[in-house]
């Protein structure tokens, strides 16, 4: 067989991409890409991929979240740092409640591009192309704004670097010291949940001192002070993939130098199309998301494509099936993969099939629709003996109102007035902390019952 390479995807059907009417201005700005620095390199992506295996087997536990799509407009340092907040805080939770280290993967960085569930939008007669995200072009409804224009690439990978940037610095320069969990709790001033949490924060921060009083240095507590921080976004821009793909002089092997994990959208995962074809040659860990239309045999096909050798935290299945529907197509996915003896992670997007209108014409998603749905996913795992690994989550630490609920009742009536989403409505940080808790509760669950089998 040839050995692949990082642009054998041009030569297999595209879907869900833009077509560039210049073709030189794409080719110099794909030429500048592949001279710049790749974001994030071989060895991050290898640590990356150690700790998704030990999530696979029940040792760590996967929390995925952020921007549905980053946005150039709304892009600012205070917003990485509220989202990277809420995520050690939804981390500490399960961390406590699982007794578990997690593995924290933020939508970020590179979340820019969005697959349509159409080509074509109409408004008041006016039929347009889609916006298909910020790297390929604009929100605004007119002929000029949806004109992909590869210029935009260049905008999102000077984004991205930036906000890795900050986010490294978060990650070891004293933000994420467990130390402050007290100081993340500013922000959750109400609620039963907010309570929980600072009484959380304080049985940790007696132990630290426990442990200081006892002895433990502070290089011995190195561990605690700084957190590994991973990137992650839908490869569906394969012009700007293949760009920053490197070859990685340590391994031999291609990186796709735009983030740690990459993953293939449910409408994008053809076993024969192009999407499929360039995941499959890099040794990022890849994320696969799996709807209702996922059959076995499709999935036994991109197993063997897209984890030949079979590797522990090379694949995750990203199940999205919306609350009520898990219990319908999850088993017969699992069955699948018991069939293969395939070395996967079980994750749930709780947010993907649960999407409505609102009365009030907003695009919304009920929290409870969403609580469901992550409940049903632990709940067939336990049935079928095998490992519920983490979750997915749409998420801002932005005080916003798009989905309706929660412990503050978003409503309906709510909704317009923090509505900031350019695409799909996420959680708010409240409703995030929320969901923490109720996962942390089933780990724990799960725990004790696997402890009492050993025992």
């Amino acid at each position: 067989m040839a050995e692949w390479q990082k642009s054998d995807w041009r030569n297999k059907p595209r879907i869900q991409m833009p077509e560039y009417t210049d073709e030189a201005e794409l080719k110099a700005v794909e030429a500048k890409l592949s001279s710049y620095p790749p974001l994030v390199f071989a060895g991050e992506a290898r640590r990356l991929k150690a700790q998704l295996g030990a999530a696979s087997r029940g040792e760590a536990f996967l929390l995925q979240g952020g921007d549905c799509a980053e946005s150039f407009e709304q892009f600012s340092a205070d917003g990485i740092r509220d989202t990277f907040k809420v995520m050690l805080q939804m981390a500490m939770v399960l961390t406590y409640g699982a007794k578990v280290p997690v593995v924290k993967v933020g939508r970020m960085a590179g979340q820019f591009a969005k697959p349509r569930s159409a080509p074509t939008e109409t408004v008041d007669g006016v039929e347009l192309p889609s916006y298909r995200g910020d790297i390929i072009n604009e929100l605004a409804f007119t002929s000029e704004s949806r004109i992909p224009d590869p210029q935009k690439m260049l905008q999102a990978y000077t984004q991205a670097a930036a906000t890795l940037n900050l986010l490294r610095a978060f990650s070891t320069g004293g933000y994420a010291d467990v130390h402050q969990v007290h100081a993340w709790t500013l922000g959750f001033t109400e609620g039963e949940k907010a309570e929980t949490y600072r009484d959380m924060a304080n049985r940790i921060s007696d132990t630290l001192d426990f442990m200081r009083a006892a002895g433990v240095t502070s290089d011995k507590m190195h561990s605690l002070q700084t957190v590994d921080f991973y990137t992650s976004h839908e490869s569906l821009l394969l012009e700007y993939e293949e760009a920053l793909t490197r070859l990685d002089s340590t391994s031999g092997k291609w990186l796709a130098g735009s983030g740690h994990m990459i993953w293939i959208g449910d409408r994008t995962r053809q076993p024969d199309g192009a999407h499929v074809e360039f995941a499959r040659g890099v040794q990022n860990p890849i994320g696969l998301k799996c709807g209702p239309t996922t059959t076995a045999d499709d999935l036994k096909v991109l197993m063997e494509k897209l984890n030949p050798e079979n590797e522990a935290g090379r694949l995750t299945l990203i199940a999205r099936f919306g609350a009520g529907s898990v219990g319908e197509h999850l088993p017969r996915l699992i069955k699948a993969v018991k069939e293969e003896g395939a070395n996967v992670l079980w994750t749930c997007d709780a947010m993907h099939g649960n999407t409505i209108k609102s009365s009030t014409g907003y695009k919304t998603r009920p929290f409870e629709s969403v609580l469901r749905e992550v409940r049903e996913f632990f709940g067939v795992h336990k049935a079928e003996g095998t490992v519920p690994g983490g979750v997915h989550f749409e998420m801002t630490g932005q005080d916003v109102t798009e989905c309706t609920g929660g412990v503050r009742a978003v409503t309906d009536e709510d909704l317009s007035s923090r509505y900031h989403t350019a695409c799909d409505p996420r959680l708010n940080a409240s409703q995030s902390l929320e969901l923490a808790f109720l996962v942390a509760e089933e780990l724990s669950v799960m725990n004790e019952a696997r402890q009492a089998e050993a025992g």
